[in-house]
């Protein structure tokens, strides 16, 4: 016997499935989010399920805004269950589940004038999101916002209807400002190195398209505080519907499965005021950035380098990927000796020890991760959780050999097959010139750190780019796994 997940079964499900300790007529709205996926259905909204459990915060209930079409499937999944989420923790000695009830409603994609409304609604505090790294108009070679991009001079055209996060959020903050209200505070939950100043470029810089006095009362009054955020949240499958109905009697279209662990540290910058998540084990500091550094470096960064060697070698889960000696070897090898040590120092924090976690995290079995979604958008994460560290070192005139490896793996990644000839779907918003560039590497490895745009200066330096052409002949011409036993021999 199962249960359909609604408000009006809440009683219904079985006794070990958790279930919110508040009514919804308990909730009111004070955060708007962009970007419910399984991570923020896993993070914030966990965090913010657990305080109001505690019968603190209940007028800081979410509402989810659309912005894609994509995002249309999710959303009709959601409001099918009353905007109820399953979250199901896994690790090798533990599952549980719990129903957590933080959402209130989910303004629809398109909607744009329902959520500019929602967006200037004085209840409104916090505007938060989790849209990926490649979300934010970022140019890749200099780190810095785009105003050029396509999407960006259509919004400032035409503030009053946008089309994007940042041009939705200009719009929201116009109409408080004409209104007089209070601006919210812009909150980033993405894995970005400063990802609530990169917010505020977007946010100001397409500002300063429309208005240069809008521009400059942005910077003046709206805060952008910098997090760091960390839980390993795969994506939804049958498989996971399939074991929440098996093990807990729950139908959910839409549960995410995550491990144990989770982090939030945050720059407690809120003026609009706030809710008490410190009480539910979130870290406020006043600087964020030796922990978000040492995640995107290490974590970011051990995913990535794990990522496409696993997928050459047809390795379908990242747990499978661990228990592979070449790959786990590879990953401590270069972790230890050219990542860690370019990462600069966090209070009360030994780094060995935050990677050994890394390692066990990475290898539970019941998270079902998958070596393709780490894989995906590569021309976005290379930029930001490996070529800083290959810079870092470059600049203290430090061996690059595992870091440029990882370059060229990803590099033959690109071409669209595996070392068994398995065809590689594409899966980066760039695939088409991705592949393009590193078939011609193949003969000419510079033609793939010619994409300045992702390789920047670092694609430009002469041992970078001997140490990637020497490491991307081995890969074409040995395979990935005899590689990774040439690196690990010191041979490479």
């Amino acid at each position: 016997m199962t249960e359909k997940l609604s408000l009006a079964g809440l009683d219904r499900l079985p006794d070990r499935v958790a279930r919110p300790r508040y009514r919804r007529d308990d909730l009111s709205p004070g955060i708007v989010h962009f970007g419910v996926g399984n991570f923020h259905r896993a993070h914030q909204a966990v965090y913010l399920d657990e305080l109001f459990n505690a019968g603190e915060g209940r007028d800081w209930a979410i509402v989810g805004a659309g912005v894609l079409d994509a995002e249309k499937v999710g959303r009709d999944r959601l409001a099918g269950q009353d905007f109820l989420t399953t979250v199901v923790e896994q690790d090798s000695g533990h599952i549980s589940a719990r129903v957590t009830g933080a959402m209130i409603d989910f303004i629809e994609p398109g909607a744009t004038d329902a959520v500019i409304a929602q967006l200037a609604a004085p209840a409104i505090r916090i505007v938060s999101m989790t849209i990926t790294e490649g979300g934010y108009f970022i140019d890749p070679a200099s780190g810095r916002f785009d105003p050029d991009h396509p999407a960006i001079r259509a919004d400032a055209a035409n503030i009053a209807q946008p089309k994007t996060v940042f041009g939705l959020i200009l719009a929201g903050l116009m109409r408080r400002r004409e209104a007089g209200t209070p601006p919210f505070t812009v909150m980033s939950c993405d894995n970005i190195p400063g990802n609530g100043h990169v917010t505020q470029d977007a946010v100001a810089g397409l500002a300063a398209l429309v208005d240069a006095d809008l521009a400059k009362w942005i910077h003046d009054e709206v805060a952008f505080p910098n997090g760091m955020v960390d839980r390993i949240t795969p994506a939804t499958t049958d498989r996971e519907r399939s074991i929440l109905r098996d093990e807990f009697g729950v139908e959910d279209a839409w549960p995410v499965f995550c491990e144990p662990f989770r982090q939030w540290v945050l720059e407690d910058r809120f003026p609009a005021g706030r809710p008490a998540l410190e009480k539910v084990g979130v870290t406020f500091v006043d600087d964020v950035s030796p922990w978000e550094l040492m995640k995107i470096r290490i974590l970011n960064g051990g995913h990535a380098a794990i990522a496409y060697p696993a997928a050459l070698m047809d390795i379908h889960f990242v747990h499978e990927a661990m228990e592979e000696p070449l790959i786990r070897r590879f990953l401590e090898k270069l972790e230890r000796e050219e990542i860690i040590p370019v990462v600069p120092p966090v209070p009360d924090t030994d780094l060995n020890d935050y990677f050994s976690l890394i390692e066990r995290r990475f290898a539970n079995p019941k998270i079902g991760d998958t070596i393709a979604r780490l894989c995906q958008d590569g021309s976005n994460r290379q930029p930001k959780f490996i070529l800083p560290s290959a810079a870092d070192r470059l600049r203290a005139g430090q061996s690059v050999t595992g870091l440029s490896l990882v370059s060229a793996l990803w590099c033959r990644y690109c071409t669209g097959v595996s070392d068994s000839g398995r065809i590689i779907p594409p899966n980066d918003a760039a695939a088409e010139r991705l592949k393009e560039a590193a078939l011609r590497a193949k003969d000419d490895p510079g033609a793939f750190l010619a994409l300045s745009d992702i390789f920047g200066d670092t694609g430009k330096s002469p041992v970078f780019a001997g140490r990637f052409a020497s490491n991307l002949r081995t890969v074409w011409e040995k395979g990935a796994r005899a590689t990774l036993e040439s690196y690990l021999a010191g041979s490479l």
